[in-house]
């Protein structure tokens, strides 16, 4: 089965730098392939696709041998792979008479990860086996630490370095992870997922809802006041953003750690979990009204959906390479 492992990163100062230029650079590249599709098809009529991209790619690299070019050729790829299954996402929600949901220049608080599609390719998972700590190695970045708390089984497939706030974690996932069956317990259950508890069984247990975000609700408005009284721009409101994040993150890992925990002792104590059928899709169209008469947030008319198809917009590739040293704002 596959798995994925998540381990945060120690970078050093510089190292810091380097992975914070190799997103901005992965998401130039994103944008100018953005402008690339829509100048294309809007001057031309001409729908590019993956593949077209991906054959320029050699050229730009050659363009930008201090840009570009000096990050692996496969995880370019993948940024351009990113951009192509947004735009089928595109257009299945189009033929399906959804919202449509053009695919979007990226800002830069809007792209946070990098992906290596093979292990040794551009990256290498324990890149020196024989140092007691673990560490990994990017192309253009170098040898990185990382804080290895559980060991990883099966056969390291992808590598993906993310950006949470001022923390860096690389995320691996693992092909043939060999299963681990969990001794019967010979227990079986109905579960009621809510709010006031977390989980309510049918024998009458309920796991408490901790309430992260009540917890923290003091800390995060003193947090939220300073922020609103700094000047945008300013070093001192960069300095408030991150504290702002760094308490809302805390929340969510406390969050992500009490779900774990919650599920882990079902799963062990219980072989058989039956639970209730959640329409979320439901629930949502009927946010302001009912089922059968659903509110504003109703799927849109036809109508709607065609006028989104004349906003597509669409320049060639290689006349969107100015815009790999000119970042686009969202």
């Amino acid at each position: 089965m596959r798995r994925s492992y998540k381990f945060l990163l120690r970078p050093t100062a510089g190292q810091a730098v380097a992975l914070a230029q190799c997103v901005e650079d992965h998401r130039q590249l994103y944008n100018a392939a953005v402008e690339h599709r829509r100048t294309a098809y809007r001057k031309a009529g001409v729908t590019v696709r993956y593949g077209d991209q991906s054959a320029e790619l050699k050229d730009i690299r050659a363009d930008d041998p201090g840009g570009q070019g000096r990050w692996s050729f496969s995880s370019q790829q993948a940024t351009l792979r990113r951009l192509d299954r947004a735009f089928a996402a595109f257009f299945r929600r189009v033929k399906a008479r959804d919202k449509p949901g053009y695919p979007r220049f990226k800002g830069r608080g809007w792209f946070d990860t990098v992906e290596w599609p093979k292990d040794g390719d551009g990256a290498r998972w324990n890149s020196t086996p024989d140092d007691a700590v673990t560490r990994v190695r990017l192309q253009g970045i170098g040898h990185v630490r990382v804080h290895q708390h559980r060991p990883v089984k099966g056969r390291v497939k992808t590598i993906s370095v993310k950006r949470e706030g001022s923390r860096w974690y690389v995320i691996l996932a693992c092909d043939e992870v060999p299963a681990e069956p969990l001794p019967a317990a010979g227990g079986v259950a109905g579960i009621d997922l809510g709010v006031a508890s977390l989980v309510t069984t049918s024998g009458g247990e309920r796991v408490a809802n901790p309430r992260h975000l009540a917890a923290s609700a003091d800390r995060l408005a003193i947090a939220q006041r300073d922020l609103a009284r700094k000047k945008r721009g300013s070093k001192r409101r960069r300095k408030a953003v991150a504290r702002v994040a760094a308490l809302h993150a805390k929340v969510r890992r406390q969050r992500l750690d009490g779900a774990h925990k919650a599920a882990l002792a079902l799963v062990v104590g219980y072989d058989v979990i039956a639970h209730e059928d959640l329409r979320i899709a439901n629930m949502t169209r009927s946010a302001s009204g009912t089922i059968e008469q659903p509110g504003k947030t109703s799927p849109p008319s036809p109508d709607s959906t065609e006028a989104s198809w004349m906003r597509v917009g669409g320049c060639s590739w290689r006349s969107c390479r100015a815009r790999l040293k000119a970042p686009v704002e969202s």
